[in-house]
């Protein structure tokens, strides 16, 4: 009689691991590979007996890469009567080694701080970093059951080349990708050197070596088009720490070096939102309708007044007043029947 295997079902990557770590801690002379797929939860589904597992196999290796990451001890323990066989080693976490620290504790709201930490990245492009963190909490006990978890942020990082450029840049991989700049008809492809991936100003921008000029460029990844993909071949060595930082500053200049001046309507909503931005002293204005903004990109600035319509009035800079008419006058056009144009 085969045996047949148990239909697939859909197991979460932060159960397969949680479930791995379970039993590599509750085993003393550790399991062994087949011991591994044959029994634990996430891969016994998919295993055969006596059949082809190799891809079983591969996703073991990366699941003890990603455990390893988390800074959990995973021992590989050779067999005494075969020493230097691969065939039959087994797979164990010391208690001891994977234990906390005697001298640190958490309190229950300090657990259900660093879940909910770990939970509010749970969706986009985070979401193997935060299934990783809170695998290790999980791990380690943490079973907040406070109320307060049900009320936890969602946050999603919208921009999808993300983790291409995060992941290229971790391994020194220069990549290849479409950005559409303000004013371009069409995207134009660019290869670059990634060296940092921040956030300024609620926006993610990449900092890195364009080829073609061999000069640092900065790139939204909201004018990213299409995916990112890695140039065959083509690596770099990556000029050290500090690029983060390198990369903010110089978004912190530009952000500086730009202000706007703009009449807003007392009271509207435009009113309200930009002049908690003000960028200087009410008394160093003409008057309470005067906002003065600092910015990084004229344009996404334009898009930003250009929806609060009458609310606002542009003084300066001209080029951001040009802008914000641009896309008023475009929105009134796309809105008007030709039909009924010249009829009273």
């Amino acid at each position: 009689m085969s045996t047949i295997p148990e239909k697939p079902s859909r197991i979460s990557v932060e159960e397969r691991l949680f479930s791995l770590v379970l039993a590599l801690i509750a085993t003393e002379i550790g399991l062994s590979k087949s011991e591994i797929l044959s029994t634990v939860q996430g891969y016994r589904q998919r295993y055969a007996v006596g059949g082809d597992n190799a891809s079983l196999e591969r996703q073991f290796e990366r699941d003890k890469d990603d455990i390893r990451e988390l800074g959990i001890p995973l021992e590989t323990v050779e067999p005494p009567d075969d020493p230097g066989s691969n065939h039959h080693l087994r797979y164990r976490i010391p208690k001891g080694l994977y234990e906390l620290p005697a001298d640190v504790s958490f309190s229950a709201d300090e657990l259900m701080l660093l879940k909910l930490a770990a939970t509010v990245w749970r969706e986009g492009s985070l979401s193997g970093e935060s299934r990783r963190a809170l695998t290790k909490l999980n791990s380690l006990g943490v079973d907040s059951t406070d109320p307060v978890l049900g009320y936890s942020p969602t946050l999603r990082v919208r921009d999808a080349s993300f983790e291409p450029l995060s992941k290229a840049m971790d391994r020194g991989q220069i990549v290849a990708f479409h950005y559409l700049k303000p004013g371009e008809g069409a995207p134009r492809r660019r290869r670059v050197a990634p060296q940092a991936v921040v956030l300024h100003e609620g926006r993610w921008h990449l900092f890195g070596t364009d080829q073609e000029s061999q000069a640092t460029r900065t790139f939204l990844l909201s004018r990213i088009v299409g995916p990112v993909t890695n140039v065959p071949g083509a690596t770099f060595v990556p000029d050290g720490e500090g690029k983060g930082q390198e990369a903010l500053a110089e978004l912190d200049a530009l952000w500086r070096a730009n202000l706007a001046e703009i009449t807003v309507e007392p009271g509207s909503d435009a009113g309200v939102r930009l002049s908690k931005r003000q960028a200087l002293e009410p008394g160093l204005l003409a008057g309470e309708s005067m906002v003065a903004l600092h910015y990084t990109d004229l344009n996404i600035l334009a898009d930003e007044l250009a929806g609060y319509g009458p609310e606002v009035l542009v003084r300066s800079p001209v080029a951001l007043r040009a802008a914000v008419l641009s896309r008023l006058v475009g929105v009134r056009d796309a809105h008007t029947d030709p039909a009924q144009e010249g009829t009273a």
